[in-house]
């Protein structure tokens, strides 16, 4: 199985607002930066979409170290949230629906396909590839 490595990030100017993301992917020589944006989002809805655009790129089953600034996304799968949601058809434990819910369940099925291993690494610090992406998804915002 490809080890791949990808860092993701998500802007938003207001919460809610016009928002970006972004993601680079690095495969043995090979880095590929792609980003987007949305007129009206939330954070958290661009944090969760850069990493489902990010793993999207890859056209077949890979091991992935998945670097995300964002707890929301991380803590989904490393504090188990996702698994309680599928198992109560996608409601919280006070029984709402799940907020983001096409994106988690597209990101569930992503991880059903590669084998995924999130790391949290700090936002606005010196992680070099977190950082490019803030920038990508901030530029993402401004030509929207």
């Amino acid at each position: 199985m490809d080890k791949v490595i990808i860092y993701t990030d998500g802007a938003c100017s207001g919460n809610p607002g016009p928002g970006g993301w972004a993601a680079v992917l690095l495969f043995k020589d090979v880095k590929k930066e792609i980003s987007g944006g949305k007129k009206e989002t939330t954070n958290n809805e661009m944090e969760l979409t850069a990493i489902v655009e990010g793993l999207k790129m890859l056209n077949r089953p890979c091991e992935v170290d998945l670097c995300s600034d964002s707890a929301y996304s991380v803590n989904g799968f490393e504090k188990g949230w996702i698994y309680n949601w599928v198992k109560n058809d996608w409601k919280t434990a006070d029984k709402k629906p799940v907020k983001n819910q096409e994106l988690w369940q597209a990101l569930y099925n992503l991880s059903q396909y590669h084998k995924i291993n999130f790391i949290k690494v700090k936002g606005h610090s010196d992680v070099e590839l977190n950082n490019r992406c803030d920038e990508l998804a901030r530029k993402a915002i401004e030509n929207l």
